[in-house]
């Protein structure tokens, strides 16, 4: 269906949110054991993943981590398991599963919910540099 190595994790991603792109990029500078793949939500990549996994983007305004035959993640869960697979001082990410998923994602949500007016939006889906471009599935 979407061709994604056993050995990586898919982050799904809003193409368009400035915020979104700079913390895509930020993974990629951290991942150093080179475990993650990217695709635009809006990317036929993206839809057919979120179709797979039957979430509905309308509703679920969020970072998805895909880990392929696994499970996965949304909202403040995705995000420190990205941030606990880059290793180093991250580590001390995990102090944040010490609050209720319903807390963290309070808080995720409302970043998300202001993320275009407080960060801006493009017009189409960053168009990645030929340095990064094997990191991204379309």
């Amino acid at each position: 269906m979407f061709d994604i190595p056993k050995d990586k994790k898919l982050v799904l991603s809003d193409g368009v949110c400035n915020l979104c792109n700079s913390i895509v990029l930020k993974i990629i500078k951290y991942d150093k054991k080179d475990i993650f793949l990217f695709a635009n939500l809006q990317s036929e990549v993206g839809k057919k993943v979120t179709d797979y996994l039957k979430i509905d983007t309308k509703k679920i305004d969020s970072i998805i981590l895909y880990d392929p035959g696994v499970s996965y993640e949304i909202k403040s869960s995705a995000a420190l398991i990205i941030m606990n697979d880059f290793g180093g001082w991250w580590f001390l990410t995990k102090l944040f599963w010490i609050f209720p998923v319903g807390i963290r994602d309070v808080v995720y949500d409302y970043i998300a919910k202001n993320r275009y007016k407080w960060f801006g939006k493009k017009e189409s889906c960053m168009v990645p540099t030929p340095e990064i471009k094997a990191k991204f599935l379309s």
